[in-house]
């Protein structure tokens, strides 16, 4: 038998090259997808080879550290929510049922791995057990082959409390608790086996089943996973699943990505390039996900079962997604984003705050700013309907006049709040100072800088939105408090500083000092980074340094600047700051927009010198493919948009601007039927300056295109070449440009 497997592993192994190399041709967008992209990671945290059908509740991928970890502990059922650990597990094994001390644990090989986001197969070579799966919405099927000669066993897990129950020779439930809620979990095998509880050394609520069969065995497992009950855990299953059809799944899965991943076709370019865009394209549609079951959903956000046959959304990281993530949706799937909003405004309807992580249980205020409103005012410029303006505009108002600010804290307002409302600044502490706020994160510190930063933004955002729920005096008041910024802004030392509560400038070194990852004043990054987090007024950002002239030296001072210490010295205190570029970091969230200002200075080929840099160098389609953490689609977005040439720099304002697409032809088939075109031919590694540009025919002076622009179909033409043509888009005028975005929002 074991030779059987080889045989048809190999055969399958030709099959996949077979495909590679018709995908050479411009075939199967879903073939470049290689899920092992970023699978260690810099520093941080690596990607996961996440399978699951796009934006579903059920996630699975081997459990194991990362790449390079020899061993895996678990095969999940799903997953909490995006790196929040696992709901429920397996791990076959062979031998005595119950000789083993400890949970069983497996090795692996990576040549005889099978990855993709519809499917995996592993083989377990100590075992010599092949294990495969493929995912449903709430279900999932496991196909696991066994060597002969041996008792065969599957192991069932719980990890964070719960138990395992009988429910027949072939069927086990299962329930799971997370965060204070419930999971539930039924499931079937396709074979009779005994049922036995596992010791206590394995952990509390562990299970096993076990086959005596002397011959080799294929026993698949297939199960749902519900949080309402056991009962509609039953019913999913026998919904979604109702016969024993593990290659029709498959089927059923690998068509599901092939309806996502064809949305965009692209010609030209290298393998490479598409491998680390069609990677990017899989990996944003990771979350949120739909926990809607059978017309109904849980919600752990007011402990309650509602009826809604409207899907309804969690697990989204805000802070990291309101950059790209979300804009990338308003194009690829509108009304998937307004499902998404409307989940956001019903968990503030069940809460009575709107969220900015919004997990499976409940909000998880992780970092910093109500960026939420941003997200709002993005979908609501964009056009996306239903959009409920009244509720947003309430759900938005309460989190800026209500809630703290803190970071990692949700609730009301603090006397730091007080502070910030009446003087326009977060007050910070002296360094070596005690804290004196009882509210403030022992490790997040207070962040007083980025805090200020970002709440300017915020405020700038629904300073919009009250303009259009007419709302004078609120657009009013939140407009003079999108201004805040400036009062950080110390001209001596050109970077944003913070001040104590006597409005006294606190000296630090704005590249190194704050405490670990810079938090008493900024966070995860350092005061070059926060240099440029003003993307709502980048013309009185642009006043306050001098010009457009000295913000432009100061671009090119940023990427040129030395880190003035070791590497080593640098990471033990800032160990976000990955993807170094002088003083860039294009590692993390906060600097994606940073290579696209020079569009605003008259120099886009500076961008797009920058941009090609950063996506050959810190984007390469191999385990090392990602600079930071990538947050589940908020930094695979940033690639999608840079490889397609064009890229959202202020969300909130329906605007676009262009860098250097990588592929000759990219085509967006939109939902409404139609079509948009980024032609660029001629466009290689080395042809990556516009020469000049065209949309729909007419000549573009600078680098910008609306929303409308895109999403009524159309094409831009980028002729390419090698050298810089630095006349083209140089006589910019930054004000018309972002007052005819404001007023390019689609028709409602």
């Amino acid at each position: 038998m074991l030779s059987n497997l080889i045989t048809r592993r190999t055969a399958a192994g030709i099959s996949a090259a077979l495909l590679l190399a018709l995908t050479s041709y411009g075939q199967a967008p879903l073939s470049w997808v290689d899920p092992r992209v970023g699978n260690v990671g810099h520093l941080l945290e690596p990607t996961r080879p996440t399978a699951q059908l796009p934006n579903q509740a059920i996630r699975s991928y081997p459990g194991r550290k990362d790449h390079l970890d020899p061993q895996i502990s678990t095969f999940p059922l799903s997953l909490v929510s995006h790196r929040q650990g696992h709901l429920f597990g397996i791990m076959p094994y062979t031998g005595a049922a119950m000789a083993m001390a400890t949970p069983p644990r497996a090795t692996w090989d990576p040549e005889n791995e099978v990855l993709t986001p519809y499917y995996y197969s592993e083989w377990l070579d100590q075992e010599e057990i092949e294990i495969a799966f493929v995912p449903g919405a709430k279900t999932g099927h496991f196909r696991i082959v066994f060597p002969a000669g041996t008792t065969k066993n599957v192991f069932l897990q719980i990890s964070q409390g719960g138990a395992w129950q009988r429910v027949s020779d072939r069927a086990v439930s299962g329930t799971e608790q997370v965060k204070g809620m419930t999971a539930w979990v039924y499931g079937e095998f396709s074979k009779p086996g005994v049922y036995a509880a596992c010791r206590e050394t394995t952990g509390k609520g562990q299970a096993c089943m076990s086959w005596a069969e002397t011959g080799a065995s294929v026993i698949e497992f297939k199960y749902a996973i519900s949080f309402i009950s056991a009962e509609q855990a039953r019913k999913n299953l026998a919904k979604e699943q109702p016969a024993w059809d593990f290659d029709g799944d498959k089927q059923r899965a690998q068509k599901a990505w092939e309806g996502v991943l064809n949305q965009i076709e692209v010609k030209g370019g290298t393998d490479r390039m598409k491998r680390t865009f069609y990677t990017a394209l899989y990996r944003c549609q990771e979350r949120m996900v739909n926990i809607t079951e059978d017309g109904k959903y849980y919600s752990h956000y007011d402990k309650r079962i509602h009826d809604d046959s409207r899907p309804f959304y969690v697990d989204d990281w805000v802070w990291d997604t309101y950059l790209a993530h979300h804009p990338l949706r308003t194009i690829l799937n509108p009304a998937q984003e307004a499902d998404m909003i409307a989940s956001y405004l019903k968990m503030y309807q069940q809460s009575g705050w709107l969220p900015t992580f919004p997990l499976l249980w409940g909000d998880n205020p992780c970092m910093n700013g109500f960026h939420s409103t941003i997200t709002l005012l993005d979908a609501y410029r964009k056009g996306i309907q239903p959009f409920d303006l009244p509720l947003a505009y309430e759900a938005a108002k309460k989190n800026a006049t209500q809630a703290t600010m803190l970071p990692w804290r949700n609730g009301p307002a603090c006397s730091l709040d007080s502070f910030y409302h009446q003087k326009g600044y977060y007050p910070a502490l002296h360094p070596g100072e005690k804290e004196t706020v009882g509210e403030v994160h022992s490790f997040e510190r207070r962040q007083a800088v980025a805090i200020t930063l970002g709440h300017s933004y915020d405020d700038w955002a629904l300073s919009q939105l009250a303009v259009a729920a007419k709302h004078k005096d609120d657009q009013a008041l939140f407009l003079k408090r999108s201004a805040n910024y400036q009062n950080l802004y110390q001209a001596e030392k050109g970077f944003f500083m913070p001040k104590d509560a006597n409005g006294k400038w606190i000296d630090i070194d704005p590249t190194f000092d704050g405490g670990m990852g810079g938090r008493d004043y900024y966070d995860e990054n350092n005061g070059w980074t926060y240099l440029w987090q003003v993307q709502q007024d980048i013309p009185g950002l642009m006043t306050l340094m001098g010009g457009k002239q000295a913000f432009e030296a100061r671009l090119d001072q940023l990427f040129q600047e030395g880190l003035g210490r070791s590497k080593y010295e640098l990471w033990a205190k800032f160990p976000d700051f990955t993807g170094i570029v002088g003083q860039y970091s294009m590692g993390n969230e906060p600097s994606f927009h940073i290579p696209y200002l020079y569009n605003f200075t008259g120099a886009p080929w500076k961008t797009q010198k920058r941009i090609r840099m950063l996506l050959n160098t810190w984007f390469p389609d191999n385990i090392f493919g990602i600079p930071g953490d990538e947050d589940g689609g908020g930094m695979s977005a940033f690639v999608v948009f840079s490889c397609m040439g064009f890229y959202p720099i202020v969300p909130g304002l329906p605007l676009y601007t262009i860098g250097s697409p990588v592929f000759e032809k990219t085509t967006i088939h939109l939902p409404n039927g139609k079509d948009f075109q980024v032609d660029a031919p001629g466009c290689s590694e080395q042809n990556k300056f516009i020469q000049e540009a065209y949309l729909n025919g007419k000549r573009l002076d600078g680098p910008w295109m609306t929303h409308t622009d895109i999403v009524q179909g159309g094409v831009l033409k980028l002729v390419m070449g090698p050298r810089a043509n630095k006349t083209w888009g140089a006589n910019v005028d930054v004000n018309r440009i972002l007052q005819q975005a404001t007023l390019a929002a689609p028709a409602r």
